[in-house]
């Protein structure tokens, strides 16, 4: 019998001119078909498409088809109802199908070469030892690559049922043991409301291919499997092994039967890997084994089973993407590992993983310049500081930092708008830095020699309020620091804000923020206070410290400068400072007194190390040097190997310019790494001089196509784009495959050092 797709769904004649028109398209149709069938014989469809019934549970039954090559069936077109009295359907459950466009109704999710699907049963009586036989009726369609589709297939298939197990409610410790016979502790579920394994526990299986087996469970509400309980073994072993069965990582729960464990709630989906020296299409039987308990405390017996499985022909090991697939599936990045914290609802757990967070967050270079900036407040007094003063101030700044990240972050949460990439504007980072300067030459005294009495009043108290004069002072500078100085992206804000985004939970994600800024602010809290009780009394020596603070201010405003300025020009002007400073400690100057003192001594040295520097510096800049630490590379003075060994970007602009790229790397089945940048964000100017530099990420970046987005001027096409993909605001490092998906899960927000960022990419582009 031919069939053409004209007959496939009845389509209405008004989706055609005429009757005319319909008739003489499908005659023609019609005449394609049977030339090409001419030339190659097409399959009925009993033989295009075996199918087959298993029970593998009591209340569970497998449907299969076998599908010859070249022929596929459509997911949205299976029908399925009990042919037995007394039984009824569950929702039936299907594996991932392929998607395929179809001229007539578009992209439609399609099964080639075989697929398994699961139908859970219910049974009238509630017992399912009444029944031993059933019928199923089956309604599918498919069609063959070469253009012809079938009308839907009416089959009624019959089965053999399993019958349920006795179960010896016996094992599992005293409190299962309790449940066995009924006894209800604190209130407690009854046994007899306890589900059977069979249903708390529903088994399915999936041929993905003929190396490849997935077996899940569906985990009732309240029940749990143990990760270290599963077991697996072919029966028939001929020419056929298993693997190492590859799991998810599951959740740690106290077990009181056996300490701490690892479990699966909800769902569990292990993939057994074959290895074959019998290639051809075969059937095995799979003994399957596994445990699992209530969380009322009652624990079931090692359960296994036996299920028949029909193998297609294979290859000697598992297919090497099939396996990534499924690690893909277990991989869980930094950021999204928080949000998972804060999806628990554990307040304990929530407040001291993200307060650990913000400890190690505080000595990277998106806070550690907050604390010169908090010490020069409690130095920058003018009386000496007692302990009790510089710890309120010191708790003044922090809890403005702390409260301004949360409320910028909750914001963020339910706008999708960053409040730090706004501040990060060249006029605000040039009037922070001009008020950093400000402060400095308070340090040096020099408002004292430069500017008449009727300034140096107003300015002196400008400069106290500002530099921690009164606690709103110290504030308003831990305020703007929030919001200027540090303005990162690292993996547990990115967490936080996605959770906040999709929960709308701003209370449970603002405490996690707050816990986080509070783990950021725990050293300044300390050293600020510090700072007060090691500050030396007034006289001569506290002269010298405020004019150490007085240098460090100026190094934070070339550090902001440093976001929005030439790198070469940036690093003339730390040459010029360190010069400076080498010229204020005397470097010139002999020794005021004989012998001299070791801190004399000491203080020489390091002002010839300062002035040494601050040369070196200057050359390096003259001849095309950047980087501060490292002055001469990339001068005209250095290996010119050492000088291009950065690796190469295309540029990009918007969100037409990256879908422009990504479509010519489709074409082309190249992998693509995409890059958000900006001049004002530290932890990319990190990534740019230690990561991108080294070997290991090189090498392999090599057959990738690299882009980047410079979104520093954070216009209207920049926030489109980050809008798009729902980022905050750079770094963040996104990768695609071949086909130009984005593998989301593998994202990089924040800094990574080389190696990690090595095998992150290996990850994401296998």
């Amino acid at each position: 019998m031919t069939s053409t797709r004209c007959q496939r769904d009845n389509l209405p004649l008004r989706s055609f001119p005429s009757l005319s028109t319909l008739l003489t398209a499908c005659f023609f149709i019609f005449f394609s078909v049977n030339i090409a069938a001419s030339e190659k014989e097409l399959l009925k469809p009993e033989q295009a498409f075996k199918a087959s019934a298993d029970s593998i549970a009591p209340d569970l039954i497998q449907l299969n088809w076998d599908i010859e090559d070249a022929y596929y069936l459509y997911k949205d077109r299976f029908k399925f109802s009990s042919g037995t009295e007394g039984i009824e359907l569950g929702e039936p459950i299907f594996p991932k199908g392929k998607f395929k466009h179809d001229e007539f109704f578009g992209d439609m999710e399609v099964f080639y070469k075989t697929v398994n699907i699961s139908i859970p049963l219910i049974f009238k009586s509630g017992n399912a030892a009444d029944y031993t036989q059933m019928d199923i009726n089956t309604v599918s369609q498919g069609c063959a690559d070469a253009g012809l589709c079938y009308p839907p297939q009416k089959q009624t298939l019959s089965l053999s049922l399993m019958p349920p197990p006795q179960v010896e409610k016996t094992q599992g410790g005293i409190m299962s043991a309790l449940a066995s016979i009924g006894i209800n502790l604190g209130g407690q579920q009854q046994s007899s409301d306890l589900l059977r394994h069979e249903q708390a526990f529903i088994l399915s299986l999936n041929v993905e291919d003929g190396n490849t087996i997935r077996v899940s469970w569906d985990i009732a509400s309240d029940y749990y499997l143990y990760r270290d309980k599963f077991s697996f073994a072919i029966k028939n072993n001929d020419g056929i092994t298993l693997d190492t069965p590859i799991r998810p990582a599951g959740k740690m729960k106290e077990d009181e039967s056996f300490g701490r464990m690892e479990v699966y709630y909800n769902r569990a989906d292990i993939l057994l890997p074959l290895s074959r020296s019998q290639l051809q299409a075969t059937e095995i039987e799979l003994e399957i084994g596994y445990q699992g308990c209530a969380d009322i405390g009652f624990c079931y017996p090692p359960i296994k089973t036996t299920v028949p499985v029909k193998l297609p022909a294979g290859e000697t090991h598992a297919a090497p993407e099939l396996i990534q697939a499924v690690m893909d599936e277990t991989f869980v990045s930094e950021q999204d590992l928080f949000a998972k914290t804060l999806s628990s609802g554990n307040i304990l757990i929530i407040v001291a993983a993200f307060f650990v967070a913000g400890l190690a967050l505080s000595f990277t270079p998106c806070v550690f310049p907050m604390i010169p900036i908090l010490s020069s407040i409690v130095v920058g007094q003018k009386k000496a500081v007692s302990t009790p003063r510089a710890f309120a101030l010191s708790m003044a700044y922090v809890q403005a930092m702390a409260l301004t990240y949360t409320s910028a972050g909750v914001l963020a949460g339910f706008t999708g708008h960053n409040l730090q990439a706004t501040f990060q504007n060249p006029w605000i980072l040039s009037v922070f830095a001009i008020l950093f300067v400000l402060l400095s030459l308070s340090m040096f005294g020099f408002y004292n020699l430069q500017i008449p009495s009727s300034w140096q009043s107003k300015l002196n108290s400008a400069s106290n309020n500002q530099e921690g004069g009164t606690l709103a002072g110290a504030a308003i500078m831990g305020f703007l620091s929030a919001l200027i100085v540090g303005p990162c992206v690292a993996a547990p804000l990115i967490g936080a804000l996605v959770y906040i985004s999709q929960s709308a939970d701003a209370v449970l994600g603002g405490i996690a923020l707050y816990a986080l800024s509070m783990g950021m602010g725990t050293p300044l809290l300390i050293i600020g206070t510090s700072a007060g009780k090691l500050m030396p009394k007034a006289g001569g020596w506290m002269d010298k410290v405020k004019a150490f603070f007085g240098f460090v201010l100026l190094g934070i405003a070339i550090w902001m400068l440093e976001r929005i300025i030439p790198a070469a020009f940036t690093l003339s002007l730390w040459a010029i400072l360190a010069i400076s400073a080498a010229i204020y400690m005397g470097v010139f100057r002999r020794f005021t007194t004989k012998p001299a003192t070791q801190i004399q001594k000491a203080g020489k040295v390091v002002s010839i190390l300062l002035l040494s520097y601050g040369g070196v510096a200057l050359l390096g800049a003259a001849t095309g040097g950047y980087d501060p630490l490292r002055p001469l590379e990339g001068s005209s003075l250095s290996d010119s190997d050492q000088r291009n060994k950065h690796i190469a970007f295309i540029q990009v602009k918007g969100l037409d310019g990256l879908n422009a790229e990504l479509a010519a790397a489709k074409e082309k089945g190249q992998t693509v790494m995409f890059d958000f940048y900006a001049d004002w964000c530290v932890s990319c100017k990190e990534m740019e001089k230690y990561t991108f530099t080294d070997t290991k990420v090189q090498q392999a970046l090599d057959q990738v196509v690299l882009l980047q987005t410079d979104v520093t001027p954070n216009d209207e096409q920049d926030q489109a784009l980050m809008k798009e993909y729902g980022i905050l605001g750079p770094p963040a490092i996104l990768f695609f495959d071949a086909s130009g998906v984005e593998r989301k899960k593998y994202r990089v927000v924040g800094f990574m050092d080389a190696d990690d960022f090595a095998k992150r990419v290996t990850q994401a582009i296998p």
